[in-house]
């Protein structure tokens, strides 16, 4: 008789890391429990496997019995949940900090075999963001509970569906101007799917248990990126440095403007706190365990970028056909 497929677990799974995870799981053959707020925004996860590998389980790590529920019973938890801000009862400490300290102790306490926690460069107990410094938290409360757990920190994340890039390419689409707060600032951006290649072998391979730092081949500075941005999308924008001071303010009356239309308008623009973590640089740094410990190979931007921002371009796909048809008529 062939041995059952191993099981795991991944909390946020449908989300901009977690589904790229659910993918490679499934090419594995192993089957996986996608835990989730909200199943029915998770069901096209299901399409990544064959029919039944893939079980979407409603669970919230702010929620002591779901996530048992959601652990009991699998060989390995990845934990890709994150939030880039607070909403209602999805805060900081509530979701990063409590929810990843939750996810380890049960995990530990049903005797899963291997635990990966998907946190940041960034995570810093004595950061002046809250952010951050709960990323420090959780990882400080993961290891306590499961000491021989992986804890991923990748820099900025861009792929498909990125909140970074497609952000700025949309704005360059409506506005002749693309504020920058800190553009020097320097970042090491990674693409998702090499994260997910991360997790899973840290999740499904024998590799060593500890933090390892994840960048790609690039570092640029903020401003570079978005030059980078603008010249894969073929489109002429200022680039305006933004005083931190005044997007201190900004981010503050953004803040305070959420906090009092009980939910009307959520703050997607700019946070005080996102002013904080911009001015520490996001870098792999030179000592740390990365990609290669890992036996993998990060992607370069170049190789991805230009896949998914083509649609911002001026005539989007039919870009180059427009302008060598301008040549010809010239």
């Amino acid at each position: 008789m062939n041995a059952s497929p191993l099981i795991a677990t991944v909390f946020g799974g449908s989300g901009f890391v977690g589904r790229y995870v659910c993918q490679r799981l499934a090419r594995a053959g192993w089957r996986v429990r996608v835990a989730v707020r909200r199943p029915d925004e998770a069901l096209f996860v299901r399409t990544y496997g064959v029919v039944g590998q893939i079980e979407i389980l409603q669970a919230n790590i702010r929620d002591e019995a779901s996530t048992r529920s959601a652990i009991a019973g699998s060989d390995a938890v990845i934990n890709c949940v994150g939030i880039l801000g607070e909403n209602g009862r999805q805060t900081f400490d509530a979701v990063i900090a409590d929810g990843a300290e939750r996810v380890a102790r049960l995990s530990a306490a049903e005797n899963i075999g291997r635990l990966v926690h998907v946190s940041s460069i960034g995570a810093d107990l004595e950061s002046s963001s809250d952010y951050a410094r709960n990323k420090g938290l959780a990882e400080k409360a993961v290891l306590k509970h499961f000491p021989n757990a992986v804890i991923l920190q990748p820099s900025i994340i861009f792929g498909t569906e990125d909140s970074f890039f497609n952000r700025f390419a949309n704005m360059a689409r409506l506005s002749p101007v693309i504020p920058v707060v800190s553009p020097e600032t320097r970042f090491q951006p990674v693409y998702v799917d090499d994260v997910a290649a991360a997790a899973v072998a840290a999740a499904t391979t024998d590799v060593r248990s500890g933090v390892y730092e994840l960048g790609g081949p690039e570092i640029e500075t903020f401003g570079a990126l978005m030059a980078r941005m603008l010249e894969v999308i073929d489109r002429r924008r200022w680039v305006l440095p933004i005083p931190v001071g005044l997007a201190r303010f900004q981010g503050k009356v953004l803040d305070f403007l959420q906090r009092v239309s009980f939910g009307l308008f959520t703050n997607s623009v700019l946070t005080a706190d996102q002013v904080e973590m911009l001015q520490v640089d996001n870098v792999v740094a030179g000592n740390a365990k990365g990609f290669a410990d890992l036996g993998l190979s990060p992607t370069s931007m170049e190789a991805v970028l230009e896949g998914y921002l083509h649609s911002f371009r001026p005539h989007g796909q039919y870009d180059a056909i427009t302008a060598s048809a301008k040549k010809l008529k010239t």
